[in-house]
């Protein structure tokens, strides 16, 4: 399959010869019109739509999107109709949010676990009928174990203590935002031949989730919590591995295979990325890595038109608008194509078997680099909330990255954290010299204490040197 640039008519190749991972191999697919365009298109109602299926499981779609705009950057067979997963429980949580953002709920409310939802089968919290759990450790469980136990109480909750009726609240939402090739049948994502989307749906629902609700969005990037007394693991392997990414979610079954919603910041540019149908977690992750990279590529390079790279049309495309030709760029640096990309992660499981660690990845160079992957729970906001404003009164903490003997040294240091997209809306600060101790140190300010302790948590696990204080006031001079 071709995995071609930007957007369009899908035009049917009868075949197309893939090269990746040093082999060559012929799949039928569809060629893509190579032309840009939003993420707006007009497919047929979900009523009318038929799950297809791929070679040897389920179809792989993939695409990718820049989270500003809304342009389609790359895609592939991104209106085929396929089975969720666990990335229905994207829209349970954006009801859930917005019902928060409403005064219908509050996070430490208290929601009664029923016998059906302590029925459902695993991934699950283990919740007892009887029981109350809070709104935020139902939100906690979704976002890290995926819980379809926690789903389903927080689905009752919301629907008058019917799932069922739930579920029509999604469809209804659902086509407010415009996923016109979804349904939804339960708010878990179990398997149900009723339970339908694609991967542009669950695209325009995950920048929906980012635009609409940028402070709940960092639930997304959490990567475990406390419930009870034990610690529940996420296994949203992005974060932390991929440089910049701070959500969004993860989802199996047999029949949809390994399915990832994935959002990046990079240099202040912010990307979303969604697979359907991969083979296995490990190629899944690497495909959408390899994704995102040249998401991020295109984005360093675009002039307002994106042209297919190494793709060849078809003798008989549709007429379309085109554009005048650009002036001539300077040679772009070779880069894989999107069939090779496809083909990491439609790879048989024979040839590579599942695995829960993350594909290796080369190693950060910068602090930055290393703190961003690690600081992947304190997710960007969005720029409304950037602003400069007065500090919480309970972020009165501060990260020290180091201290050093030159103010230059310290300034470097402080320039590189600045940049981060999680340090959106902090400041960071050098403290000046106190005393007979001439040592500059580098900070970033305004965190709760919980969140600064879990922060140089995360950084002592990446070997990065920090340390939790309160915010100083005096600074070096410029």
């Amino acid at each position: 399959m071709a995995f071609a640039q930007g957007a369009g008519v899908n035009v049917p190749a009868q075949s197309l010869l893939l090269r990746g991972h040093g082999r060559r191999v012929r799949r039928s697919g569809f060629l893509v019109a190579v032309l840009a365009f939003t993420i707006t298109a007009v497919p047929l109602p979900v009523s009318a739509a038929r799950v297809v299926a791929g070679p040897g499981g389920p179809i792989y779609e993939a695409i990718v999107l820049d989270a500003d705009t809304g342009q389609v950057l790359r895609q592939l067979n991104p209106d085929a109709v396929t089975y969720p997963a666990s990335l229905t429980k994207m829209m349970t949580l954006y009801l859930t949010f917005e019902a928060l953002n409403k005064g219908g709920l509050k996070l430490d409310q208290n929601l009664p676990v029923s016998v059906a939802a302590a029925a459902h089968a695993p991934s699950r919290l283990g919740l007892q009928p009887g029981e109350a759990v809070t709104v935020r450790d139902l939100i906690l469980a979704i976002v890290t174990k995926s819980a379809n136990d926690a789903a389903a109480v927080l689905a009752e909750g919301m629907g008058g203590g019917s799932e069922a009726a739930f579920a029509e609240l999604m469809n209804q939402k659902a086509a407010q935002l415009g996923m016109t090739r979804t349904h939804y049948a339960n708010a878990s994502g179990l398997p149900d031949p009723e339970q339908l989307t694609t991967a542009r749906d669950v695209a325009r629902l995950a920048l929906a989730l980012y635009r609409d609700f940028p402070r709940e969005y960092r639930y997304f990037a959490v990567t475990k919590f406390d419930f009870n007394g034990e610690i529940v693991n996420g296994h949203d392997h992005m974060l932390g591995w991929y440089p910049g990414a701070d959500g969004i979610k993860t989802g199996y079954t047999e029949a949809s295979g390994f399915n990832l919603a994935t959002s990046a910041v990079q240099n202040g540019h912010r990307l979303i990325g969604v697979i359907l149908g991969g083979r296995t977690v490990h190629s899944r992750d690497e495909s959408m890595a390899q994704m995102l990279d040249l998401g991020f590529g295109d984005i360093a390079r675009q002039p307002s038109v994106l042209v297919a790279q190494n793709q060849t049309a078809p003798t008989a495309v549709p007429a379309v608008a085109t554009a005048a030709p650009p002036a001539a760029q300077p040679a772009a640096v070779p880069q894989p194509s999107f069939a090779a990309v496809a083909m990491t992660s439609m790879a048989p499981p024979a040839s590579q078997p599942v695995s829960d660690e993350p594909p290796a990845r080369s190693a950060p160079a910068t602090v930055a680099a290393v703190a961003s992957a690690a600081l992947a729970h304190l997710a960007p906001v969005s720029k409304a909330e950037a602003a400069p404003a007065t500090p919480d009164p309970h972020e009165g903490w501060a990260i020290q990255f180091g201290a050093y003997r030159g103010e230059p040294a310290a300034e470097r240091v402080e320039h590189e954290i600045a940049e981060l997209p999680f340090a959106k809306g902090k400041q960071s600060q050098i403290l000046a010299p106190a005393g007979r101790e001439r040592l500059y140190r580098a900070r970033l300010i305004y965190f709760t204490e919980p969140a600064a302790r879990a922060a140089c948590g995360e950084l002592h696990r990446q070997h990065i040197g920090c340390s939790v204080m309160p915010a100083a006031v005096k600074v070096a001079s410029r």
